[in-house]
Parts: structure tokens; sequence; C-alpha cells
């Protein structure tokens, strides 16, 4: 870190030109040069946290002002009579990509300060999967995750949605899930948790498929298993989470899963967080408009 480093030879400089000068004799050399070396990195350390501040309020002011945007589309389809919801879903997607791309190209701007900053790499790497992620860019997500700081759910949750995605086994994803989740304060596991249960239930649905197709009993009884570990799994990652986080889909799922209705587990209940990791779609519903009285449309 050459802030670190700058600082420190100051602070050397400082102490040995005391010395050499006889201005001081060596102790207190030693104590002016460290002195020095301190002031200097909180002043250095400052200045460039303000620089950072500056640049960071304008990329969440773009991000910000984007969302307002979005919203205020969002209510004009709302109002719009007949309104076509899969043409304002690409609307939507549009715009949101537009305010993505300007977000990635405003990180830019951030790199100047990479070495001068401590981690200042890793959160811009985290910052810009995070862009791609929503832009569906996965390969790009891909080439960034081994850089980022997996320190947040909406993060932890990208990095297992990926992994699922890559086809990844699901004891290794587990052994992912595992490392993220106890960094996550109470009531902040919800997605991981909810997400890490989905994975389970798919692979006990395949297995419940594969016992449906089993030719010989043999298969069917090694299918069988494996549903049953799946099953048991998910139930076990929901009875936890619901011990870590309060939240009403984790506990009407892991009532689900116990009372063995696998086919009605969903977390719809947790809205755009959950599909903001794009492994499900939400159901589009056409909103029926009332005819007005005299006939009007509007």
């Amino acid at each position: 870190m050459y802030t670190v480093l700058l600082t420190l030879l100051f602070g050397a400089a400082v102490g040995t030109t005391l010395g050499l000068t006889d201005s001081a004799t060596v102790g207190w050399s030693v104590f002016w040069g460290i002195f020095a070396a301190i002031v200097s990195y909180g002043v250095a350390t400052f200045l460039f946290r303000r620089a950072l501040g500056k640049r960071m309020a304008v990329l969440q002011e773009t991000m910000a002002e984007g969302q307002k945007r979005m919203q205020a589309r969002a209510k004009s389809f709302e109002f719009r009579p007949g309104a076509d919801p899969r043409q304002a879903m690409k609307e939507m997607e549009a715009m949101s990509g537009k305010v993505l791309r300007q977000a990635i190209e405003l990180s830019g701007g951030l790199e100047p300060f990479v070495g001068w900053v401590p981690l200042m790499s890793r959160q811009i790497a985290t910052m810009r999967m995070q862009f791609h992620y929503q832009l569906k860019e996965f390969d790009k997500v891909d080439a960034l995750l081994p850089k980022c700081m997996i320190l947040d759910p909406m993060s932890a949750s990208m990095k297992l949605a990926q992994l699922y995605r890559g086809k990844t086994p699901t004891d290794d994803i587990r052994k992912a899930f595992d490392k993220v989740v106890p960094r996550l304060k109470y009531n902040q596991s919800i997605l991981p948790y909810s997400l890490m249960a989905w994975i389970y239930v798919q692979d006990e649905i395949a297995a419940e498929e594969q016992v449906r197709k089993a030719t010989s009993p043999d298969r069917k009884a090694e299918a069988e298993e494996r549903r049953k570990a799946a099953s048991e799994a998910a139930y076990k990652v929901l009875v936890e989470a619901c011990r870590n986080n309060e939240h009403d889909t984790l506990k009407r799922n892991r009532d689900k899963l116990a009372n063995q209705k696998v086919r009605e587990f969903s977390n719809a209940g947790l809205a755009e967080q959950w599909y903001a990791l794009f492994l499900e779609t939400p159901k589009i519903q056409q909103r029926r408009v009332m005819p007005r009285a005299d006939g009007r449309p509007f």
C-alpha cells in the first residue's frame, strides 16, 4: 500500500534529518519521526477518503436518479389501461441496463485510488461484479468473483447462484455457503439460506424424477436415497435459517418441507431480492381494467 510506504519514508526522513543536524537526540529523533509518520498517514487518509467519497457520491446519485426514473415509469404503466406487462418489463430492463452501464463507466473513476486506499481493488471488483450480474453478463461475473469481497448477503447469494448456474456439485456449493454465511449478522442471511434450500429442493425434485423413470430396482433405490438426502438437507438448512433470521418465507418453506410438500416450496415471498438472482422468473399477471360507466376507455 503506497500510503503506508510513503508515510513511513516521510517519518524516517524527518527522524534522520533531526538526528543528522543535531536538532534532537537519537531518542527524540525517533519519536518525532514516528509522530510525523502517524500524522502524515492520518492527513493522507483523510484526503483520500474525502476525494473517494465525492466520486462514490456521484456514482450513488446516478444510481438513485436512475431508480427514480424507473419507478416513475413503472407507475405510468400501472395506470395505463391495457398496458402489456411483457412490454413494460422489456422497457424497464432497457432502462436498468442503461443505468448499470453508466455506473460501470463511473466506477473507472475509482481506479486511481487502487494502491492508496486499503482493499480498493477488491471493493471495485465487488461493485462491478454486482453490476455485471444484474446485466446477466455472467462470464464477466465469473472473471471478477475471485477478486471480490464477499461480505454482504447479495454478493454471497450471487456467488452461490453462479456456482449453481455453472453446474457445480451441491456439496461444493454447500462448502462455499458455509464459508460466507457465518460472516453475516442476525437477519442478514435470509437470501443465502433461501437459495441454499432452493438448491437442495431442485436436487430433490430431480431425484424424484429419476425415481419415477428408474427401470431397475437398484437405480430406483439409489435415486430414492438421493431424494431423501436432499430433502433432509433442505429442511435442516431452513431450520438453521429460522434460528438465525426472522422471515415468514423461511418459516413457510420449513413447514412445507416438514409436511413433505416439496412442490409448494417457494421463495416468491422474498420478491425482488430473489428474482434478482435470475434463477426463477416472476409470474406476470395481466391487470384487468374495469371499464368506465360512460363507455370511455380513459
